[in-house]
């Protein structure tokens, strides 16, 4: 369950392609644990920016911002502008919560015999997955820089993080979820 979402979009107006006499304001986000993409509907009067977090979760004192999660959504189904922002708010998501992605290289495991999971993000072949091993072999990662400094073919870890998360949002055909649920 998501208790925070990071907006991706809000039209104060609605949908432009909505026929209703009166059309509510919406926002799309992404969730901070799941990556869930969500339809909300913000509260009245409400002032929401790209990028903002806000909370979703069941405590109702604590939604300043969001009255109430419409509806999940596809990546297919966000706004051209929402599409555009992901990059960026799902990078700023995996440098927030650092820790998290960091114990993701320190926990990797085989997926199959001839795949490891470090396979799966963009960029990281047989050779960096090794090397990547061998280093944890010495002692697990502390954070980004730690694992950029003892992996000299791995420069930026977060946006190899960050893509993944992309590639799975985009993809409904994507075989293997690391970081977006289902």
């Amino acid at each position: 369950m998501e208790d925070y979402a990071h907006i991706l979009d809000f039209l104060p107006q609605g949908l432009p392609g909505d026929r209703n006499y009166k059309r509510e304001p919406v926002a799309y986000g992404i969730g901070e644990s799941e990556f869930k993409l969500f339809e909300m509907i913000p509260v009245p009067g409400a002032i929401i920016g790209i990028g903002d977090k806000v909370y979703l979760g069941k405590d109702m004192l604590l939604r300043t911002q969001i009255q109430h999660v419409k509806r999940r959504v596809g990546y297919e189904e966000l706004t051209a502008a929402a599409q555009a922002e992901m990059p960026y708010v799902v990078m700023d998501i995996v440098k927030a919560n650092e820790q998290r992605f960091v114990r993701f290289f320190n926990e990797a495991h085989a997926v199959t015999t001839k795949f490891h999971m470090l396979e799966l993000l963009p960029g990281l072949g047989k050779k960096t997955m090794w090397a990547i091993i061998e280093e944890k072999k010495k002692g697990d990662f502390k954070d980004f820089a730690d694992i950029a400094e003892r992996v000299t073919s791995v420069k930026h870890p977060e946006k190899l993080i960050a893509k993944r998360v992309e590639l799975e949002l985009s993809n409904p055909n994507e075989k293997y979820h690391v970081f977006v649920s289902k």
